[in-house]
């Protein structure tokens, strides 16, 4: 007999947010790593596409961290059809495993916010390191959640004035800017004419799309420029061009066994040596220095671990655990 706790989205949403606790919780994932305490596989990607019925993939996501009760087990899920159906395109959950008998401890009903939330968080963590000290603007490419988690998180490591968004749905676009002017206090949210007028008037530049075509061009980049990209998370993605990558004074990625496959990196493996490409938990960690002058290019190219994931579920079920959350089941 075992009891598994069950929690939702809504309980969920009341043990995590964006604030310090979780920032820290996530920039700890990445020290681990450096570490070394982290067991990790690699992602499992798993097609789930028919021509006639449904397009679609899942993707398995873990990391058991030596001196943690309990690892996270994640099941993410994007079915690009879903819209027409009146769906969300992704969602995932998490599975809670005892470190010390291996059995279900519980199940994260989260419908991806854990997710959203630590990949918004990581990108905040990359920026407190690398990003200038002194913004005026930021820049994002894009209008979904991680448009919004990515800027939000932001917000908690840099201080800016204006945020300036391009996106490919006008739509979308429209209410992206009324939403961002409420969550972010004092910053003025414009349209930008252009991306490359985006780029060059940014001092950080967030990219959040799954394009397949690079967004972002060598001759945009100007001292001082600090680029997250984050959409690039499968084999073929792409928001920089490979020049960018090359023209950077620091290169900076989460996890670079990772990175060479499905993130930027992928498209320039071959063209940057590996003791040229610094990866985040050794900024974290302390062992490499961040950014090193104010008129250095960065770019750090994120595709998101399977520790973040248990970094982020053991603070929500350690909450959830303080407020009485959730609803217990026996086995």
């Amino acid at each position: 007999m075992t009891d598994v706790s069950i929690l939702t989205e809504g309980e969920l949403r009341q043990c995590a947010v964006i604030n310090e606790e979780a920032l820290l919780a996530v920039e700890s994932a990445f020290t681990w790593l450096q570490e070394g305490k982290v067991e990790m596989p690699p992602i499992m990607h798993i097609e789930v596409a028919d021509a006639e019925k449904h397009r679609g993939d899942v993707d398995i996501k873990s990391a058991y961290v030596r001196g943690l009760d309990r690892f996270a087990v994640k099941l993410g899920s994007g079915f690009f059809d879903n819209p027409l159906k009146g769906l969300p395109s992704s969602n995932a959950m998490m599975v809670m495993m005892s470190a010390h008998t291996g059995f279900c401890e519980a199940v994260l009903l989260d419908n991806g916010y854990l997710t959203d939330l630590r990949t918004g968080l990581a990108g905040a963590v990359a920026a407190k390191y690398l990003a200038p000290e002194h913004i005026e603007t930021v820049g994002v490419i894009g209008s979904g959640a991680q448009a919004r988690y990515q800027i939000e998180s932001l917000a908690l490591v840099r201080n800016f004035k204006r945020l300036l968004v391009s996106a490919r749905s006008a739509e979308r676009l429209v209410d992206y800017v009324s939403d961002m002017q409420q969550r972010l206090s004092g910053v003025e949210v414009v349209v930008a004419d252009s991306l490359e007028q985006l780029v060059r008037d940014s001092q950080v530049v967030v990219c959040t799309t799954s394009s397949a075509e690079p967004l972002i061009q060598a001759e945009w980049l100007h001292p001082g420029l600090h680029i997250t990209a984050m959409g690039s998370d499968l084999a073929g993605k792409q928001e920089l061009s490979a020049a960018v990558l090359l023209t950077a004074d620091q290169v900076v990625c989460d996890r670079k066994s990772q990175c060479y496959v499905m993130g930027e990196l992928q498209h320039v493996k071959d063209q940057l040596s590996d003791s040229e490409v610094l990866e985040l938990g050794q900024l974290t960690s302390g062992e490499k220095v961040g950014r090193r002058s104010e008129e250095a290019i960065t770019i750090c190219d994120l595709t998101g671990t399977g520790v973040q994931d248990t970094a982020i579920a053991n603070l929500s079920c350690d909450k959830a655990q303080q407020l009485g959350l959730g609803t217990v089941v026996t086995l």
